[in-house]
């Protein structure tokens, strides 16, 4: 329980099966807690570990390494890999104690991923007399070079079911060679999962009730901290969402500064964005040479580097993309003419013979 800091009015405990109802609306934006978190008597833990967070890139490590891996299928990697990368995540944070706990504080407590659960990473301890989980972390991972450009993934959660202290972190990825080699974190996303959660309540209502459609919010049923219960059992539902757009983090003003600066971020000494725009064009297999590296030229633009960065970074992702053609010339021949067929004798060699 924090110290000081007002438990959220009962509403349901975990497990009931009463019937979904309407959430209440939010009409005023919502504003981080982090006046009322510093009442928290292990605020400073707290702070530790956002900075183990955000020092985890530089230490991160992973036995994953792709080879061979075919270029035009490079957006299907966010699914394959998206999982094990959360697991390496856990790892370097518990890898990481010095920083979120440099006194031996909390030795008894350890990050523990929980799939289907939410936060899927909590702050735990086994020892009975210890409260936990302590704290949790609601962890996506976001390929940063996937054809949409921004997260995709939808944070459902109900506000309820988040306590103050829990944190929602997205980590950017690439790989280290950009179609090979190892993950490599980005700076990450860090903000109060809460807080996520009602601003994605108060844009939606904001939002449907501008256009003049259906702006209610099915709560969810579990809606206490750290449910025991998967993860949809603790989400809202929008009413009436044809489109399957309650939710998309991206889309309501949560993480616009840091999707901009991540797409500038350098893989292999390109911008992010720059190659999703090569292998958006890359994989469509409709685009002519001379249309790719126009809009290849045009994401250069955009990502404001000077016309020599620009064109090294031109040149680079040209080479790249004429070895990738001459390979599939080869598979290609290789498909087509297996082995030279024997040649039958003409007349004149007949004749010779």
């Amino acid at each position: 329980m924090m110290a000081g800091v007002p438990a959220a009015e009962p509403q349901e405990a975990a497990g009931t099966t009463a019937d979904l109802h309407y959430a209440p609306a939010i009409i005023e934006r919502p504003e981080p807690a982090e006046a009322l978190l510093m009442q928290w008597e292990h605020h400073k833990l707290r702070n530790d570990v956002r900075k183990a967070v955000y020092a985890l890139p530089e230490e991160f490590a992973t036995s994953i390494e792709l080879k061979d891996f075919r270029a035009t299928d490079i957006f299907t990697l966010n699914g394959a890999l998206g999982a094990s990368i959360e697991d390496a995540v856990v790892r370097g944070l518990n890898k990481l104690r010095d920083v979120w706990d440099p006194v031996g504080a909390y030795s008894l407590y350890r990050f523990e991923r929980q799939a289907q659960a939410f936060p899927d990473v909590r702050l735990v301890s086994d020892d009975p007399g210890l409260p936990s989980p302590l704290m949790g972390i609601e962890l996506k991972g976001w390929f940063a070079i996937a054809k949409e450009g921004e997260p995709t993934f939808r944070y459902q959660v109900t506000p309820d079911a988040c306590a103050l202290q829990d944190l929602l972190v997205v980590f950017p990825w690439v790989l280290s060679d950009v179609v090979a080699g190892s993950p490599k974190l980005l700076p990450p996303f860090i903000c109060e999962a809460k807080y996520a959660a009602l601003l994605r309540n108060f844009y939606w209502h904001q939002m449907r009730t501008a256009e003049g459609g259906e702006p209610r919010i099915l709560a969810a049923r579990h809606r206490a901290p750290y449910p025991s219960s998967k993860v949809d059992q603790c989400s809202d539902k929008a009413a009436h969402d044809t489109g399957n757009n309650f939710g998309r983090v991206s889309r309501y003003g949560l993480m616009d500064e840091f999707i901009a600066t991540t797409r500038k971020q350098l893989a292999s000494g390109i911008p992010v964005q720059a190659w999703v725009k090569f292998f958006s064009h890359f994989s469509d297999a409709k685009e002519e040479h001379d249309v790719l590296i126009a809009g290849v030229a045009r994401a250069f633009k955009a990502a404001e580097l000077s016309k020599l960065q620009g064109l090294d970074a031109l040149i680079e992702t040209h080479e790249a993309f004429l070895a990738e053609l001459k390979m599939q010339r080869q598979q290609e021949l290789d498909r087509v003419v297996p082995e030279k067929p024997r040649m039958r004798p003409t007349a004149s060699r007949r004749r010779r013979e």
